[in-house]
């Protein structure tokens, strides 16, 4: 789902780059500015530890900027279309194991996917196996550790 160097996001990931970008240049970069001005004041600047660690710092934060305006700027924002009961963007999926154990899944894009969150990639095995299924419908998921299969208990 990226294509055209288009990057899929629901509109909840948006928001949070978005708020982290924010934080980034007005909080954490004026907040990192005053740091290394403190550091200079120190005087000799070749063995100043706390001014080669705030530069470390700031090349990675200002990387971090650049990559979020990238992101921001080429984002694709799809939601959940959910009138038709299919898995898609943005659907929250309830699914049973053989076991009769549930777990509860949100299907993102590869950027916001936190499976310790119960957010899955459309892209993983698990993302893939749900995507236009619907409650009711079985589906196998093929993993390192074997073939597993589910069955989708609902969709919103």
């Amino acid at each position: 789902m990226e294509t055209d160097n288009r990057t899929i996001l629901t509109q909840k990931g948006y928001d949070e780059l978005q708020r982290e970008l924010e934080d980034l240049q007005t909080v954490k970069r004026p907040a990192l500015a005053q740091r290394l001005k403190d550091a200079i004041a120190l005087g000799d600047l070749s063995e100043n530890f706390d001014y080669h660690d705030a530069k470390r710092q700031q090349g990675m934060m200002e990387a971090r900027i650049r990559d979020l305006k990238a992101i921001l700027s080429s984002a694709t924002i799809l939601e959940n279309g959910g009138s038709n009961g299919c898995v898609t963007m943005g659907s929250k999926v309830v699914v049973k194991d053989e076991d009769g154990f549930e777990d509860e899944y949100m299907i993102v894009g590869p950027l916001e996917a936190d499976p310790s969150d119960g957010k899955i990639s459309y892209e993983c095995s698990m993302g893939a196996a749900l995507m236009e299924r619907k409650a009711g419908d079985k589906v196998s998921v093929e993993t390192p550790a074997g073939t597993f299969e589910y069955e989708i208990v609902s969709v919103e």
